[in-house]
């Protein structure tokens, strides 16, 4: 058997059938010359299906290939691994093609299509994500008459299955939440990470409104003078002042202080307002929660949803991603609520005001009363309301039915499986998804 290696690849040689330009001759009136831009036009989409073709092929090589465990015989640690050794192609796009190889074997009408060139492969990746036995016609003659982006749109917002499923994939993303920042040989820092989808929502919305607030400061003077408007930046232009915003960002949460009290204040030497600033509520910066209106993240989800024996429907962030339903019920268990009625053919008919599902003067009597995370062994200043029976369940929004957790804890009691209950006047009790009770007391 004879192995090429990456550099010894066999050559295919591609008969060129259309003239190369000279860069610097005026270019043609596309007008002029419609039947032969016709066929260049032919040949290029047929090429592409050929392509998507070919691609099936490797992929088919790639499924049988890990089916027989080839990749151990070179001590490779899995077929991506080899698959990246093999092509040179970039791990992370390996693993994608393992994955969507795998997939495909479960999925004969995807695969056929493909086969035939109608589907590319950043299609078909997207498909293999959420497409089953039961779906994959539907999902097939959807993906055929769309673009790529609207596809990947509507996969991002796709249900995974049942609540239970989708718990269990909400998880599972959860624990891959990360994030880096180290600096490079060249002293430069490089962040990487990859957050849950109300977090990095967050995060994108934080850094649009640092990004405004620069754009104003600096639209007379420095770097952006020329710039009229921020859509007329280049694409380097943009990327530089979104990484000036998320130093501005840094700057000011440092400058508020994230303990809750401004930096300065407080009685600290060197202090504007002397030792009386942290007792006055009005010198505090809010602990959790956000005072900004402009820039916030939108939460759509059906009544339904938020009901815990409701069916699930809608439950997505503005820009499409799905969001399971029980992080629906946590995300608004302490938010600004907007209720809005919809007309049988879906049309918005009425949009009611904005409320809070927990007041200020609410929020203001739980931080007095639990004074930190409620949870056994906590105490975690950075906290969240509860309710111990959800609103929308029926549950009061009122000092008897909700307490404070902090952002893990809060997690736990919805997605993880822990319940929190009442035991006697002012003491709370978890109980573990096991049934097992951890009481907390407060006197």
């Amino acid at each position: 058997m004879v192995r090429f290696a990456p550099h010894m690849a066999p050559l295919f040689l591609v008969r060129e059938t259309h003239p190369v330009y000279d860069v610097d001759s005026p270019i043609p009136d596309p007008f002029d010359d419609a039947d032969a831009l016709e066929d260049l036009e032919e040949e290029i989409a047929t090429l592409a299906a050929h392509i998507h073709a070919a691609t099936h092929r490797l992929l088919t090589l790639i499924s049988e290939f890990e089916r027989r465990r080839g990749w151990e015989l070179g001590g490779h640690r899995s077929c991506a691994h080899w698959l990246s050794a093999c092509t040179g192609i970039d791990l992370g796009a390996a693993r994608e093609k393992v994955r969507t190889a795998r997939a495909l074997v479960e999925l004969p009408e995807t695969s056929a299509s493909m086969a035939r060139g109608e589907l590319s492969f950043s299609k078909v990746r997207a498909l293999t994500r959420v497409a089953t036995g039961a779906n994959e016609g539907d999902l097939l003659e959807f993906a055929q008459g769309c673009t790529t982006a609207q596809l990947e749109r509507m996969v991002r917002g796709f249900k995974r299955g049942s609540r239970a499923d989708e718990a269990a994939l909400e998880r599972e993303r959860y624990e891959s939440r990360a994030l880096s920042v180290f600096p490079d040989e060249d002293g430069m820092y490089v962040v990487k990470g990859r957050l849950p989808a109300e977090v990095g929502a967050l995060l994108m919305r934080a850094v649009e409104a640092a990004s405004d607030a620069l754009y104003r400061e600096t639209r007379e003077s420095g770097p952006w003078a020329k710039v009229l408007r921020p859509e007329e930046e280049t694409q380097k232009a943009a990327a530089q002042r979104r990484a000036d915003a998320l130093g501005l960002l840094a700057e000011r949460a440092l400058s508020a202080g994230v303990g809750g009290v401004r930096d300065g204040d407080g009685g600290e030497p060197g202090g504007e307002r002397g030792s009386g600033a942290k007792d006055d509520p009005e010198e505090q910066v809010p602990i959790s929660g956000t005072r900004a209106e402009r820039y916030q993240v939108v939460l759509h989800v059906e009544a339904e949803t938020l009901k815990a024996d409701g069916e699930q429907g809608r439950s997505e962030l503005e820009d499409g991603t799905r969001v399971s339903a029980e992080t629906s019920r946590r995300l608004s268990c302490d938010t600004g609520l907007v209720r809005i009625r919809h007309a049988p053919d879906g049309a918005v008919f009425d949009a009611g005001r904005r409320t809070r599902t927990i007041s200020p003067a609410l929020r203001r009597a739980l931080e007095a009363r639990d004074q930190g995370c409620r949870f056994p062994g906590c105490g975690l200043r950075f906290t969240e309301g509860h309710h111990v029976k959800h609103w929308a369940d029926g549950g009061e929004t009122s000092l008897g039915n909700t307490l404070l957790l902090c952002r893990h804890h809060h997690r736990l009691v919805h997605e993880e499986g822990w319940k929190v209950d009442w035991w006697g006047p002012g003491s709370a009790v978890f109980f573990d998804p096991i049934g097992c009770s951890h009481f907390l007391c407060r006197l």
